[in-house]
């Protein structure tokens, strides 16, 4: 019977160790301390999601575009206005002169006709359109597109620990490295 007495004992013994008011201690107002500590990191495994997420880029290409170009000529012929002023004014020395004076009349006034009609055509620059056409260019065009991306994130790591011989399970967001440090109170866990 002393046999299964210390067995039954030792057994419980090991049961209340292994809870996590092993680790706590009490002050003198018999409240849980909290102290700090470090524990040795067993394994780390990551926690992982597949993603798929939107990648956005812009497309660009060039688009022929055709474009009327006109054409301009500056037109500057003063023939026509200097024979117009030499008959207008050859019919008007005609009309002055009698007998020989006459000849004289109408040649004086040509030439009178015909240079002051090349001064006018002189101060009046025309410009006249004379020719023109469609010109082949290019316009750069862009457009968005949008692709999705597949990937695996990392969210998150199951993290196994161990603290004077026990094992401790936790997740974090971040690697813990090789060593994490704890807090002890009622229980162990990771410290903030």
């Amino acid at each position: 019977m002393k046999k299964v007495t210390f067995i039954t004992l030792a057994l419980a013994a090991g049961v209340a160790l292994s809870t996590p008011t092993a680790f706590a201690r009490r002050d003198d107002y018999g409240r849980y301390e909290v102290r700090y500590d470090w524990a040795t990191v067993i394994d780390v495994d990551p926690i992982v999601e597949r993603t798929r997420r939107p990648v956005t880029r812009d497309v660009c290409y060039d688009q022929p575009v055709d474009r009327y170009e006109p054409g301009y000529t500056a037109r500057r012929d003063h023939t026509g206005s200097t024979l117009l002023g030499a008959v207008i004014g050859g019919a008007l020395g005609n009309q002055v002169g009698k007998g020989d004076g006459r000849k004289a009349a109408t040649i004086a006034g040509a030439v009178i006709g015909g240079a002051v009609g090349n001064n006018a055509s002189h101060r009046r620059g025309d410009y006249y359109e004379t020719s023109g056409g469609y010109v082949r260019d290019y316009e750069t065009r862009c457009r968005q597109e949008t692709a999705w991306r597949g990937g695996r994130d990392v969210v998150g790591y199951e993290v196994t620990y161990r603290y004077r011989g026990d094992i401790f399970h936790t997740t974090m967001d971040h690697h813990p490295g090789n060593r994490l440090r704890v807090r002890v109170d009622r229980g162990v866990t990771p410290a903030e």
